[in-house]
């Protein structure tokens, strides 16, 4: 089997993926899931005209060529407050005193803020001249009735929110969040309850269980951890079981060529199938990808590094392809190398890294240490992942090389190039 560049497999994943069904949720659990629909506003916002500032609703014609040396006096009719309507309109020579957010009274076309005016007891001294609409929200001004204010495959977030709620979107339609389930192999392996066994020296714990987990629930997912296969085919299948009814199973450790590693061989008898094996990267290349029980199948490494950086670049963006998300990939950014880099293979490496500000505004990359693919506080310490292409060999510092944040949840539509 052919092995892929990252562009390639990555395409190659995500080429017949689509997204799951859709349910309604209030508003406030919304945080985070993936919008089904369009929304469309069926209100203009603002509803009304409103006061952008506290001070006095006004004619303009009536304080044209207001100045500090020859004030205009008006009379005031009334006091608007936040959230009431005017009782009257304002006339000529009238005005009306207003609250940030309140309606404009009838009559009045603009508003003069409090610092520009001297009020003695029922009248107003205007000191500068106002035109038409100066402080004053119109009318749709940010939204008009009919338009698509959040669109589908869109990740909730809290401005997408409030603005759901401004128009009075109460239910929002969102994708289901895809059920995937995790599977560990290998007989070292040994859940946190088993730590007694890694004190005695004869196994270690099964951190891929637990990383793994944690990056389905941040990437929106509900993860299934269907436990730890020992390096036995019936065992590994058994589990392999468990995963039946899930939307994406993951599973690590076993895809490599030892003689005990049996995932592969376990996928094809359980009717599964594999259509890609090896992937011209480091960390991560024994990555296998496939069918099982009529969904997808991803084969991490058992590596900790590897199977969190794999996870990153294909696991995570199948899951929101799965979820609806129409930028499933994490966007990358330019950044200036710190120290040099010497690759020991012609792959395309993707190395731990600290993104920090340079001196001159640039964004550098600073190595969190050994590069391993066992050393997970070299993955906990990173906060991105920088992208070294497989030639040449050395990358000297001051190079220019992209990177890939690791924090937050703006999406790109591609990876690399197939």
């Amino acid at each position: 089997m052919t092995r892929l560049s990252v562009g390639e497999a990555s395409a190659h994943m995500l080429a017949d993926v689509p997204a799951l069904g859709e349910e309604t949720v209030e508003l406030r659990d919304s945080l985070g899931r993936v919008l089904a629909r369009d929304v469309a506003s069926p209100v203009s916002l603002p509803l009304w005209d409103n006061a952008s500032m506290d001070g006095f609703a006004v004619r303009a014609t009536d304080v044209r060529g207001a100045s500090t040396d020859a004030p205009v006096s008006l009379r005031v009719v009334e006091t608007i407050a936040a959230g009431r309507r005017s009782t009257r309109a304002v006339g000529p020579g009238e005005a009306a005193r207003i609250m940030t957010g309140a309606p404009l009274p009838p009559g009045a076309d603009s508003v003069v803020r409090v610092e520009d005016t001297t009020v003695t007891e029922d009248v107003v001294r205007i000191r500068d001249d106002r035109d038409a609409g100066t402080n004053v929200r119109a009318v749709g001004e940010d939204v008009r009735t009919g338009t698509v204010v959040v669109r589908a495959g869109t990740t909730l977030r809290a401005a997408h929110i409030g603005v759901l709620s401004s128009i009075g979107c109460a239910r929002p339609a969102v994708h289901r969040r895809p059920r995937v389930a995790i599977l560990a192999t290998g007989d070292e392996l040994v859940p946190l309850e088993g730590f007694d066994e890694v004190l005695a020296g004869r196994r270690i714990v099964s951190s891929n269980s637990y990383s793994l987990e944690a990056a389905v629930r941040a990437a929106g997912g509900e993860p299934v951890v269907v436990g730890i296969a020992p390096d036995d085919p019936a065992a590994l299948a058994a589990r392999l079981r468990a995963a039946d009814g899930c939307d994406l199973i993951v599973t690590s450790g076993g895809v490599s060529v030892g003689d005990f590693d049996y995932t592969r061989t376990v996928i094809a008898a359980l009717g599964g199938s594999l259509s890609l094996w090896r992937v011209r990267m480091r960390p991560g290349a024994p990555l296998g990808f496939g069918r099982l029980f009529g969904v997808p199948w991803i084969g991490l490494p058992g590596n900790p590094v590897s199977a969190l950086v794999t996870f990153e670049l294909f696991g995570r963006p199948l899951l929101r392809t799965l979820g609806g998300a129409a930028q499933p990939h994490r966007r990358t950014v330019p950044v200036v190398l710190e120290e040099d880099v010497v690759l020991r293979a012609p792959l395309t490496h993707f190395l731990r890294c600290l993104l920090v500000d340079g001196d001159d505004g640039s964004l550098r990359a600073r190595l969190t240490g050994g590069q391993s693919s066992g050393m997970l506080t070299s993955m906990s310490s990173a906060d991105a992942l920088l992208v070294v292409p497989p030639e040449p060999a050395t990358v000297r510092a001051g190079s220019t090389l992209r990177a890939i944040p690791l924090d937050g949840d703006l999406g790109g539509s591609a990876l690399f190039p197939a």
